[in-house]
């Protein structure tokens, strides 16, 4: 999910906790902790800064998002709570906890995916029934957030349905996704799944030998061809990798990829973030490097 949604889960995660009894210092520490859990695993961007060997696409949303890890984020926020807010509280830990699983496990819904095995499964991970930005979440936590300035005795019920109802909305858009998935690899070799920004439509993409076919395609309306795409599947791509480890990492990293290969470029890139001519994963050369 975006960095927007994994606050929002932060808000919607403290919105659920009875602040009664709990002092101005307490609540704030509760929220930091929240906030801070539903972040945490993203800290991997830093990496950036010293990716020298093109892995920078394994390592985001890699170990950082490795559902072992979390034990150990939580641990950590609660001695940064302890030491900033002064405050000792099981719950801090706890709260931590269940905020790193849902930032982790929230990952797994999208096309991204994590290393949510890491380090024993170098194998990323991803449903891509859920969208990176989903408006739909966006707009149940809006309307929950907006009740519980209305009725503040009943925040905390309101923040309930409010999960209730994501998980409800993320049970049908991987139900769906998942059927349709099915239905498609029974007739292609390859197939991978991206959900759209609309609720329950998908974009599947297929491989058979040379030729990706990228589909529209939802449980309630006839499929339509988006796209259809050549993979030169006989290119030699070791200069290529020579030349930017960063296709190696991305032809690793991805379910498959489409090879192009004309007279002026030699690259790879990721279907599933084909959008009006051009991926946004796409790693090349050009030929004249070659020589």
């Amino acid at each position: 999910m975006d960095s927007i949604t994994h606050t929002l889960f932060g808000i919607c995660q403290y919105g659920v906790i009875k602040k009664e009894k709990l002092s101005k210092r307490e609540r704030r520490a509760f929220l930091t902790a929240s906030l801070v859990a539903n972040q945490i695993p993203e800290i991997d961007v830093v990496s950036r800064l010293w990716d020298t060997a093109g892995q920078y696409q394994m390592w985001h949303r890699g170990i950082t998002h490795s559902i072992l890890m979390a034990p150990l984020w939580a641990l950590l926020i609660y001695f940064l709570i302890a030491l900033i807010f002064k405050i000792k509280d099981k719950k801090i830990f706890w709260l931590s906890l269940i905020g790193v699983f849902i930032h982790d496990t929230s990952d797994l819904f999208n096309a991204w995916g994590t290393g949510y095995l890491e380090p024993f499964s170098q194998v990323r991970i991803t449903f891509g029934t859920i969208p990176i930005i989903d408006f739909v979440i966006w707009f149940i936590i809006f309307v929950t957030f907006v009740l519980s300035k209305r009725n503040k005795l009943n925040a905390p019920r309101y923040y309930q349905y409010a999960w209730i109802a994501i998980l409800l909305h993320i049970f049908l858009q991987s139900a769906q996704g998942y059927t349709l998935f099915h239905s498609y690899q029974q007739s292609h070799d390859e197939v991978a799944l991206s959900a759209t920004f609309l609720p329950w439509k998908y974009d599947v993409i297929t491989k058979n030998g040379e030729d990706v076919v990228i589909y529209g395609d939802s449980l309630l309306s006839d499929p339509i061809i988006k796209y259809k795409l050549h993979s030169y599947e006989q290119a030699e791509l070791d200069d290529l990798f020579k030349h930017n480890p960063k296709a190696k990492t991305l032809y690793e990293w991805s379910p498959f990829v489409v090879i192009v290969n004309d007279d002026n470029v030699l690259g790879v890139y990721d279907p599933r973030f084909y959008r009006n001519g051009q991926s946004f994963l796409f790693e090349y050369m050009e030929k004249n490097q070659m020589e």
